[in-house]
């Protein structure tokens, strides 16, 4: 069955809504000031605490100091680092050591078959193929054809075109967040559509 993220939650509303629809995973932007949904690390324990135990939370970084994703990760806010900046390599390495047995996934603007094979090369332990630009708008989706290892598809992604995403593509997971908002909040009634189309047989 695919996996599903909720993306964005800022609100204690949210957490009630993702409690009860139970995603795989859910995400909290951090100290991340172009977006309305960004939380401050200690926004992010107090959400956390109302987190029901079955719904896997992750950080989402850009370009963040190491030990802030660190610190969040090793005192059990978080369970994954996702990270959307220019994080490398060196990076990736870095934060594994510095927060043992935790997941680093990294997020790929796609827009090129250079970008692809930059995702597919990445040490990280998943990639997020996006559009990157927080627009809701999807990336050309024939430049995923290549994708050479498990990964997540964002940007764009709404109950209407969740179907046809899975049936072309295949990937391993959903990263959702706009398309399941109504005035830039998380609408409950969409974020159950979206669930139910992801996982309709």
């Amino acid at each position: 069955m695919i996996r599903i993220k909720i993306c964005g939650l800022y609100r204690p509303e949210d957490i009630r809504y993702v409690n009860q629809v139970k995603p795989d995973w859910c995400g909290f932007i951090i100290n991340f000031s172009q977006s309305h949904r960004s939380l401050s690390p200690d926004r992010v324990r107090e959400l956390r605490r109302e987190l029901d135990t079955a719904v896997v939370p992750v950080g989402v970084f850009v370009d963040q100091p190491l030990e802030a994703a660190a610190a969040l990760l090793n005192d059990g806010t978080l369970s994954i680092a996702q990270l959307h900046g220019h994080e490398d390599a060196a990076y990736i390495a870095a934060l594994r050591a510095a927060a043992p047995g935790h997941p680093v996934w990294k997020a790929f603007k796609i827009r090129s078959p250079g970008d692809l094979a930059s995702a597919n090369a990445s040490p990280a332990d998943l990639v997020i193929l996006d559009n990157g630009y927080g627009t809701g708008e999807t990336f050309d989706w024939s430049l995923a054809d290549g994708a050479a290892r498990p990964w997540l598809l964002a940007g764009g992604l709404t109950p209407e075109n969740i179907p046809d995403a899975i049936a072309r593509l295949h990937p391993y997971g959903l990263d959702i967040s706009s398309g399941v908002e109504t005035d830039r909040k998380k609408d409950l009634t969409k974020i159950h559509a979206a669930v139910a189309a992801a996982r309709k047989d």
